[in-house]
């Protein structure tokens, strides 16, 4: 038996031969062209081809993962179109005189190192976009279909890597697993893997070779362990958690329904993170008592150009009106970062992550937040909205929005348009709003405390980098130190105080977020009934007696 390492990706146990895919090198020759003219006529008939099939498989991400995470074939579908990229290739087949395929491979080794040198984090990630939109232009111009992973039995994948699109191509029922040895917790593809709930690993050290490939394998989501030939007790073990854990899964379905109070009475209100209103079916499906998050920069990110107050004011309708009743918390455009948005025409920065980001781009661009809120008070005739602010870090900022809340209500009357009064709260994820969060719980109606951002602005690491994971430590005490202030300072003010990052569902805290007092978890859909689950099994008093 032999064991690799790797970092999890989404839990659980699979059980099943390993098959080693390895992408197609595709060898491109270059070679003389005597019609550079024929040449890009192929060129612009492949680029037909290949939007084609990334419209397929945004259609079958859309239905598997959500309208969110289809997002990046968008973004590939738009990155074909790119001016730079499309100059480059016409360019070296004009000037050289040479044949297409080696044009575009060319241009997609030349963009990939210039991306990959680049500080930004999100420009990073954009060359292993442009080097997939190569490959599948080659594919098509040598007449072969695109790598996938296909498999006519179901097996543990192991690969270099894997793009999002051969992701998405996983058949899940033939797929029980995938092992990479290169990859971030954080890419597009460890996302996807999360919401397909496919047990899965990255940066495991394993060898893609005939060792691996055809052999028995355990794949430990848990641990973030592969096995290859397993000894007989290893198996035997597996195999039992693998039974324990489909009948939890089984066992969680009757949660359905169920108040989320502990067994001394104290009530959490678990709601749903989502980006988009087609994640709504995923909400209803797993009983959440409302959104507590609904990421609307994804209205920004999905489109060429701004979206209009109208088309802002039917998509937030929608959402009120499907949860009928229960609250639905919109935070406001959240775009900077990793999270960048072409037609805003954003400058270069050196430090993204501490630069021109969500709420201070919408207290400098009022025209754009105005039409947002608009949007928002409108809609909040229909049903439960309250809104959140992202990135707050003084009172300033709060009696801003309040002036510009103030002068859209005044719009909005002169028009004789009906509005709702939503409750209006703030993201708590930096330790300046943190460390004042008692001067700020006068001025709004709740927080929610983004953990994400709150642990890379405490631990100054940046949550992008692949090369800081080791750093990065959610569990610091100075974050739930931070969190516990938070709340404290919510309760005496006679507001309530949730969490909406990623530590919310994490299990491991779910009881100390009880004992903290946390009124709202708010996570992925699929971590609403595990969480009800340690709710209902809960003392909070003897959890505390206990420390």
């Amino acid at each position: 038996m032999r064991t690799y390492d790797g970092k999890s990706v989404f839990s659980g146990i699979a059980i099943g031969k390993i098959r080693v895919y390895k992408k197609d090198v595709q060898q491109v020759k270059r070679t003389k062209a005597g019609d550079p003219e024929s040449e890009l006529a192929r060129f612009a008939s492949a680029k037909e081809e290949a939007a084609r099939q990334l419209k397929s498989l945004y259609d079958k991400a859309l239905k598997e993962v959500g309208e969110a995470n289809a997002a990046i074939f968008e973004v590939h579908q738009m990155m074909l179109e790119d001016l730079d990229y499309n100059e480059s290739v016409e360019n070296i087949v004009r000037g050289q005189e040479v044949n297409v395929e080696y044009a575009v491979a060319a241009t997609g080794d030349n963009f990939s190192r210039m991306f990959s040198a680049m500080d930004d984090d999100y420009m990073r990630e954009r060359a292993a976009d442009v080097k997939d939109i190569s490959e599948r232009l080659l594919a098509i111009l040598n007449g072969r279909k695109a790598s996938t992973a296909e498999t006519e039995e179901p097996v543990i994948i192991a690969a270099d890597d894997l793009a999002p699109s051969e992701t998405v191509q996983l058949d899940k029922d033939m797929v029980l697993s995938f092992v990479t040895v290169h990859g971030s917790a954080n890419s597009h593809t460890a996302i996807l893997a999360r919401m397909m709930e496919i047990p899965a690993l990255v940066g495991a050290g394993l060898p893609l070779d005939d060792s691996v490939d055809g052999k028995l394998g355990i794949v430990d989501g848990a641990s973030g362990k592969i096995y290859v030939e397993p000894d007989e007790d290893t198996l035997n073990k597996m195999r039992e958690r693998q039974r324990e854990e489909a009948e939890k899964k089984e066992l969680l379905q009757r949660l359905k329904g169920r108040e989320n109070v502990t067994l001394d009475g104290q009530k959490v209100m678990l709601y749903a993170n989502i980006g988009n209103i087609k994640d709504l079916a995923m909400v209803m499906q797993n009983d959440a008592e409302g959104i507590g998050l609904f990421r609307s920069e994804f209205l920004y990110l999905e489109k060429e150009d701004y979206p209009t107050e109208e088309e802002q004011f039917q998509i937030y309708k929608q959402a009120a009106e499907t949860m009928a009743g229960k609250r639905v918390i919109i935070r406001t455009l959240d775009i900077g970062a990793d999270k960048q948005c072409g037609y805003f025409n954003m400058e270069h920065e050196e430090n993204p992550a501490l630069g021109y980001r969500a709420i201070r781009i919408c207290l400098t661009r009022p025209e754009v937040f105005k039409a947002q809120l608009r949007a928002l008070f409108r809609a909040s005739v229909f049903g439960n909205i309250a809104i959140m602010y992202p990135m707050i870090t003084s009172i300033e900022e709060i009696k801003r929005i309040k002036e510009i809340v103030g002068e859209v209500k005044a719009e909005l009357d002169a028009h004789k348009m009906p509005y709702g009064e939503p409750e209006q709260g703030i993201m708590i994820e930096t330790p300046a709003a943190a460390l004042i969060s008692d001067i700020l719980a006068r001025e709004v109606d709740f927080f929610s405390i983004g953990t994400n951002d709150l642990t890379q602005y405490t631990l100054a690491v940046d949550r992008q980098n692949p090369r800081l994971d080791e750093f990065y430590d959610a569990h610091h005490p100075a974050v739930l130190r931070m969190i516990s202030m938070v709340v404290e300072n919510a309760h005496r003010a006679g507001i309530w105080a949730g969490i909406c990052g990623e530590l919310g569902a994490d299990q491991t805290l779910t009881r100390e977020f009880l004992a903290m007092g946390v009124d709202e978890l708010s996570v992925s859909p699929g971590s609403i009934l595990p969480i009800r689950k340690i709710v209902l099994e809960t003392n909070v008093g003897e959890y505390k007696a206990g420390k």
